[in-house]
Parts: structure tokens; C-alpha cells; sequence
């Protein structure tokens, strides 16, 4: 498919001329250099954890309770299945 993309003229320079000694064409240096960028891992936020996300509010708020597994009524039952009756 062919598009045209606006490049600065120093950035088609360099392009340019690293397409030349290695004997590519400029088209297969700009599908290469495409490649690598979609194929590795978004460092954007759309893939960070939730964990590193909330990292700044972690221990911000006290319930008073240190773990809700401290407490038994709230593990009751847990792991069980329901039976049907």
C-alpha cells in the first residue's frame, strides 16, 4: 500500500542515507522501523498494572481493620460451593 508521511527534512537525511549502506530501499527501513515499534510491549498507560498505578495511594486510608482475614465472620462460608437444594 503506498501513503505519503511528512518527515523533517534531517529525519529523511538520515533516513535516507542508513537505508543506502545497507543496501535497502528507504520504504523497507521505514516497514522496519515500523515493525519494531508494534511489536513491542506499549509502555503508555494503557498497559501499566493497577499495583504501579496505585502506588502513590497504597496505606492512604485506615478502616481500622489491619486484614479483613483478621476477622472470621468474613471468611465464613469462603471457598465453599453453594449447594443446590
Amino acid at each position: 500500500m503506498k501513503t505519503t508521511v511528512d518527515l523533517p527534512d534531517e529525519l529523511y537525511r538520515r533516513a535516507k542515507a542508513e537505508a543506502a549502506l545497507r543496501g535497502q530501499k528507504l520504504r523497507d527501513l521505514v516497514a522496519e522501523g515500523l515493525v519494531r515499534v508494534l511489536d513491542r510491549p506499549s509502555e503508555g498507560p494503557a498497559k501499566a498494572k493497577l499495583a504501579d498505578l496505585m502506588k502513590k495511594a497504597r496505606g492512604m486510608i485506615d478502616s481500622g481493620v489491619p486484614d479483613l482475614a483478621t476477622n472470621p465472620k468474613h471468611l465464613s462460608g469462603f471457598g465453599r460451593r453453594a449447594r443446590n437444594r
